[in-house]
């Protein structure tokens, strides 16, 4: 167990302390907890600030004392995230510990609206443990999706022979960051012969599937907008179980806050100027999505989204 982990477990294994601040059971149940992920990842939670209730207080500091007999904290809420009301949600705040690996690290960084500190390489030595993904997660690049993976995997041959590659060039390289640094891990050299190479060198040719770890802290207005991303069908699938975790801690955390955003977010639907007025007509005028989509200015992909979201069977030819 690394010294971080160490302090974390004491943590959880100390006696509760008395607080004035809204705590949540739910959320005090899962502090210093590790919640593993992939094969070596995992999420905990180390602190949090503020709760449904602390978003309703500062809605209503601004809506004034007349809003109160009006409307029930969860009708509040729901209405804040209908109407795209983003500064309430941004007083509740919280600290979460990741280990994750280096490429999904370097896309998660992408969300610069939280506050980070990483794991330094520079400073300490890196473990040896990489990220190898299952057989039933390895496929070819999809043809139509630049960014993703086909929905068929290899085959079990195909599969072992990926899976090979991975781990022999990942055992490669940390062997010979190893002899680069030439530390048994307490500054000793392992070879008098040879020279220690600088920490910050020596990592430089390890491969994007080692793990990393961080500390990191977002408000719930810009957390929420992360899942949004991040839990969508499209994302690759290694950031996708850490977007679903984090889901579920943010349910038990704020869960008025996380059903109106399951509601207008996650399972509502935005539409365009002339989306709309496609709808309209289909409403109003009783009229055919595969007559009005053609000449109503949308894109192909345009077309075949509002489709989509809809559930609107394709037409023979669009």
């Amino acid at each position: 167990m690394s010294e971080q982990s160490e302090a974390l477990q004491a943590l959880l294994d100390a006696e509760p302390s008395l607080t004035r601040r809204p705590c949540v059971p739910a959320l005090e149940e899962r502090l210093f907890k590790v919640h593993p992920l992939l094969d070596h990842g995992f999420v905990r939670v180390v602190d949090y600030m503020g709760d449904d209730g602390a978003i309703v207080q500062a809605a209503r500091v601004s809506y004034g004392k007349g809003t109160r007999k009006a409307s029930s904290d969860r009708g509040l809420i729901r209405y804040l995230m209908r109407h795209r009301h983003t500064t309430p949600f941004e007083m509740c705040e919280i600290k979460l510990h990741i280990k994750l690996p280096i490429f999904i690290a370097r896309q998660w960084i992408r969300h610069r609206t939280a506050n980070v500190n990483e794991y330094s390489a520079r400073y300490s030595i890196l473990d040896k443990e990489f990220y190898v993904p299952d057989p039933e997660h390895l496929a070819e690049q999809s043809s139509d999706n630049k960014q993703g993976r086909k929905e068929d995997t290899l085959s079990a041959e195909q599969s072992a022979a990926v899976l090979e590659l991975l781990k022999n060039d990942a055992t490669r390289t940390y062997d010979t960051y190893q002899k680069l640094l030439n530390d048994q891990g307490d500054g000793t050299p392992v070879d008098e012969g040879e020279p220690q190479i600088a920490r910050e060198l020596a990592r430089i040719n390890l491969t994007l599937n080692y793990y990393t770890q961080w500390y990191w802290k977002i408000d719930l207005h810009n957390l929420l907008h992360f899942l949004s991303l991040r839990m969508h069908p499209h994302a690759q699938y290694e950031i996708r179980v850490y977007g679903d975790l984090i889901a579920d801690i943010t349910r038990d955390w704020v869960p008025m806050a996380y059903e109106a955003f399951e509601d207008f977010r996650l399972g509502g639907a935005f539409f365009s100027r002339r989306e709309l007025e496609v709808l309209r007509s289909i409403i109003n005028e009783g009229g055919n999505p595969d007559t009005l989509l053609p000449p109503s200015g949308l894109s192909f992909r345009e077309r075949k989204s509002f489709r989509d979201t809809l559930h609107i069977p394709p037409p023979k030819r669009d």
